[in-house]
């Protein structure tokens, strides 16, 4: 396939994509290969939390690739201890192991539980994830997520997954057994449709996993680092979790991610964990770039604002179209619609003329929205403008 001068045959095929290309981006905005510009409100699926090209990001890249890219995860490296100190500080974890992408991260919180249960309860493997949960692409992570189709894709399946319902304490109890080591959920669930898990839910867990003996696993690659309003989502429950792993928003756009854990729980011996790439300095720079960012004063305060300003034109949105509502958590939200028409919208925002928007329909009745971390409020107001236009015309 070819448009404009370029030619994408040799890309493999995996999704479909428009016939554009993205040249350049600048905070909320890209731009595509015509100088089309577009109102992003996906921000790669929250990875961007800065927006695009934020200078934070760009100076730090500059400066480390100037410094060392990559001396081996064999040896030590000053931007990873430096964003591990950061992290455990901000954090109920004593330790980080970093690591390219969620996925990856996951894989290692899977690992580590096992290798946990191996040591501490001996023969137990089983870790408890829910319905509609994502964890990854990896087989074990797509074993974990409770995504519907996912376990006969690629069969067969990683056992040791049993599947409760979020917010359904009795159906977490009653997959328990020996063979049970841990529990792991999002705080909201992104893909499955921004569900939030609540605080009266993880408080139960973490006492269900402590009266037995398990450990309490939270996925925050969609909603650590700042998303939902405070550097990590666990932390408005008033929960104590024994591992968590960061991915998206930890980069801000760099392939970077962490798992944390308790030190009681780190118990991998040396070779139970590595790889190439992990906590290599040029990642890790940016990632201490991304961190001082969010933990600027006001930054956090700020984005609780903006989500609730989002949230209340959603509502509004929603109550003059007649929808139900919208959901979320911070600057992770959904609009929850009465008809399946969340592809329609997606296509004919991209389309607009002459400035584009980018939204996502993990469903057919939701659109989900990400917009970075410092979104403005006359960008957010910009977006439901034209929103609201699309289902003026969908609608008529």
């Amino acid at each position: 396939m070819e448009f404009g001068q370029f030619n994408v045959n040799a890309l493999m095929e995996i999704t479909q994509r428009p016939d554009l290309v993205f040249i350049r981006g600048q905070g909320s905005w890209l731009e595509d290969h015509a100088g089309k510009r577009y109102l992003d409100f996906i921000q790669g699926w929250a990875v961007n939390c800065l927006g695009h090209c934020p200078p934070e990001v760009v100076k730090a890249l500059e400066a480390q690739a100037r410094l060392l890219l990559n001396p081996s995860p064999a040896f030590y490296n000053q931007p990873s201890i430096e964003l591990a100190t950061r992290l455990t500080k901000a954090s109920c974890f004593d330790r980080v192991f970093f690591a390219n992408s969620g996925a990856e991260a996951n894989e290692g919180a899977i690992k580590l539980a096992r290798k946990w249960g191996q040591v501490h309860k001996p023969g137990a493997y089983k870790i408890i994830t829910f319905n509609h949960s994502f964890h990854g692409r990896t087989l074990a992570t797509m074993s974990a997520s409770g995504k519907p189709g996912w376990s006969t894709l690629f069969a067969p399946q990683v056992d040791g997954f049993p599947k409760a319902e979020l917010n359904d304490l009795a159906s977490v109890e009653a997959l328990i057994d020996d063979q049970t080591v841990a529990i792991m959920l999002e705080p909201v669930q992104g893909e499955g449709g921004v569900i939030p898990a609540t605080a009266e839910f993880l408080q139960n867990l973490r006492k269900l996993a402590d009266a037995r003996k398990l450990l309490l696993i939270v996925d925050e690659v969609q909603t650590g680092m700042g998303r939902t309003g405070t550097m990590f989502a666990y932390e408005q429950a008033g929960i104590r979790p024994d591992i968590m792993t960061l991915g998206k928003g930890i980069g801000g756009g760099a392939p970077l991610a962490a798992l944390l854990a308790r030190e009681e729980v780190c118990v991998f011996k040396h070779g139970d964990q590595g790889g190439t790439y992990n906590g290599n300095p040029l990642m890790t720079a940016i990632g201490v770039a991304v961190f001082d960012a969010l933990a600027a004063p006001g930054f956090l305060e700020g984005v609780r604002q903006r989500g609730q300003y989002l949230s209340q034109g959603l509502a509004a949105l929603a109550a003059k179209w007649n929808m139900p509502g919208e959901r979320g958590n911070g600057l992770l939200r959904a609009l929850i619609m009465d008809r399946e028409d969340g592809p329609a919208i997606v296509e004919r925002a991209r389309m607009l003329e002459p400035e584009g928007l980018l939204l996502n329909a993990p469903r057919g009745n939701l659109l989900r929205f990400m917009p970075a971390l410092n979104v403005t409020e006359a960008e957010i107001d910009r977006m439901l403008e034209l929103l609201d236009g699309i289902l003026a015309t969908l609608r008529k």
